[in-house]
């Protein structure tokens, strides 16, 4: 069976902020038509990119060369309910994967905002959710294969491979194309949503008994105020209930806000209005969801925005959110959209995972693009990563970020370890792009 490519697609992330033109498109269907466009590469001497749900707000899964889609690859090939581990092809998405686990009694125990992403991209990337006693996504993976450039199947555990386990598990699409992935999932659970408002400086004070009150703890800072939401999720017994409204969630939440948006952008002093006027109308009242795991942990992302999302050593949260406050009013023209969502992950030993060795913050920061239109962020942006630097952070791989090897070497004390097993897995640069390029140069 050959695999066909297509010419002529053209390739867009969600956000609508990076896009490509692949010379060749492929959806392969098996590991054998994934081998055929690797031989193909090799003799034409074409780049190749793997890519998923195109989630990720940065260039990543850009690529001139070839790009293979690999969402036809997207089965369930084995349930062990003894142990409770789910063996998936790459391309799944989390969201079909959720509802199958169902159906065994099991979940994910983690999820990040959204589910129409690949588990091979979820991985790859670094993705996180937030909990304390949670690591990134990567940490639920107990084993994975993947192709390397030479159209060599490695398989790879922590009994197998496992320096190359340890590298693969946030792989950055850079050591070859993964092929499946086992999960270890957990029984399956409903949690319970509380958010109710509160300050800065109480969350701040309190950060401590806030991650002790809930398993997964988040909350959303409203920039250009001291107004916060804190979210508190939680396994319950009691049946679902919503406090989802269209009036106020669609109407309100998104219609009104992105017009509002809109006009901010010929007069950007009244984001400082938008921001408190939001928060008095739709955060300053104790909402209560409860629902199956993965409809409470996932959330509409809803509005096209660019991202930046560091993880920083946990004991630097307040440091670095009151710096970022303090540069927001000293700067009263540097305007800033909420949230500034504030969520937290326990440290891990993947080699790539902001969260290595250390317990994490990861402060996110949005600026979203009201009827696709870019708002001026710069100033915004380069203080936010200054301050990210300064507390010794870390950029999420899949969101912008203005870092370079030199970088991440700082960061990252066995960059050098996963550059080497790159190099060896792939010495002609198959798997790399413009953006790994800035990484790994």
């Amino acid at each position: 069976m050959m695999v066909h490519g297509q010419k002529g697609f053209k390739f867009q992330n969600w956000a609508k902020t990076y896009g490509c033109s692949p010379e060749m498109y492929f959806q392969p269907t098996c590991v054998e038509e994934v081998r055929q466009v690797l031989d193909l590469a090799r003799k034409q001497n074409k780049r190749v990119k793997a890519v998923g749900g195109g989630h990720s707000p940065s260039d990543i899964a850009c690529t001139d060369g070839f790009m293979i889609h690999m969402g036809k690859m997207n089965r369930i090939l084995k349930v062990d309910k003894e142990k409770r581990q789910v063996t998936v092809e790459a391309g799944i998405f989390l969201m079909d994967l959720n509802v199958e686990l169902r159906k065994y009694g099991l979940a994910l125990s983690n999820l990040g905002a959204v589910s129409d992403v690949t588990a091979a991209g979820v991985i790859g990337t670094g993705t996180h959710n937030t909990g304390i006693k949670h690591g990134i996504l990567a940490t639920q993976v107990v084993a994975l294969t993947l192709m390397t450039a030479a159209g060599t199947i490695m398989e790879c555990s922590e009994t197998s491979n496992a320096e190359l386990f340890k590298a693969s598990q946030v792989h950055l699409g850079s050591l070859g194309i993964i092929l499946t992935i086992t999960i270890q999932c957990v029984p399956q659970f409903h949690l319970r949503e509380i958010s109710f408002p509160s300050t800065l400086k109480e969350v701040l004070d309190n950060l401590d008994s806030h991650l002790k009150k809930s398993e997964y703890f988040r909350f959303l800072w409203f920039p250009h105020s001291d107004n916060v939401s804190v979210i508190y999720q939680d396994h319950t017994n009691k049946p679902p209930i919503s406090a989802a409204n269209w009036f106020w969630n669609y109407a309100i939440g998104f219609y009104l806000l992105e017009f509002l948006l809109w006009i901010s952008t010929f007069l950007p002093f009244l984001v400082h209005w938008i921001n408190r006027f939001f928060f008095w109308l739709l955060y300053t009242s104790k909402m209560e969801n409860r629902n199956i795991s993965y409809k409470i942990l996932n959330y509409e992302c809803r509005f096209k925005q660019h991202v930046q999302d560091w993880a920083i050593p946990i004991e630097k949260t307040a440091e670095a959110l009151l710096e970022l406050k303090t540069m927001l009013e000293s700067h009263p023209n540097v305007v800033a959209h909420f949230p500034v969502e504030v969520r937290f992950v326990k440290g891990d030993n993947i080699l790539l995972s902001p969260c290595f060795q250390r317990n994490s913050c990861y402060v996110n920061i949005i600026m979203y693009r009201p009827y696709g239109k870019d708002v001026p962020r710069l100033d915004y942006w380069l203080a936010y990563e200054r301050i990210m630097k300064g507390v010794g952070g870390r950029p999420h791989w899949a969101k912008a970020h203005n870092c370079t090897r030199k970088d991440f070497e700082k960061m990252y004390p066995s960059f050098q370890k996963f550059c080497a097993l790159r190099e060896k897995l792939d010495p002609t640069g198959m798997f790399l792009n413009a953006s790994l390029e800035k990484v790994f140069f």
